[in-house]
């Protein structure tokens, strides 16, 4: 559990300061607010499902509509996985939880699988930011997860 919770905490920290280097950008990429948008959305598509609740009613590609909005999405993200993480036990990471993609079909994941896609789904999507903030000349953050704990 305690790794799981200290990969939590960096996800919590990369999310904000994905956003804060697409604020410092001044970028007017859609794209670029689309991904962050997709990484908030996907963060709780799973935690709607591992609370035992449909997904199907979220979006995962919409355009954003601000920043602001998705900072507002990924604070409220941040504060339901720290109340369902610190009320999991370890056992149960290795429970299963039946659930349904957005398409529909059904699957069958552990708590510890569903958590780890959480936690590096999100990271895939930061680099895609980061190198196309590179490309616009914009300045990419650093969210690897060394630097979080060098902290």
């Amino acid at each position: 559990m305690k790794t799981i919770k200290r990969m939590m905490d960096h996800m919590i920290w990369a999310d904000g300061r994905i956003l804060d280097a697409l604020e410092e950008s001044k970028t007017t990429n859609k794209d670029l607010t689309k991904l962050a948008r997709h990484i908030a959305i996907a963060e709780r598509v799973w935690l709607s499902r591992l609370q035992g609740k449909g997904s199907a009613q979220y979006s995962l590609w919409e355009e954003a509509e601000d920043l602001t909005a998705i900072r507002a999405m990924f604070e409220e993200n941040a504060e339901q996985y720290r109340e369902y993480i610190g009320g999991l036990e370890e056992s149960a990471l290795d429970e299963t939880i039946d659930y349904a993609n957005q398409s529909g079909v059904p699957f069958r994941t552990s708590v510890r699988d569903i958590l780890s896609q959480v936690l590096l789904h999100g990271q895939y999507h930061r680099g895609q930011i980061n190198r196309a903030l590179r490309l616009e000349s914009a300045e990419p953050v650093q969210v690897d997860y060394i630097t979080y704990a060098r902290l």
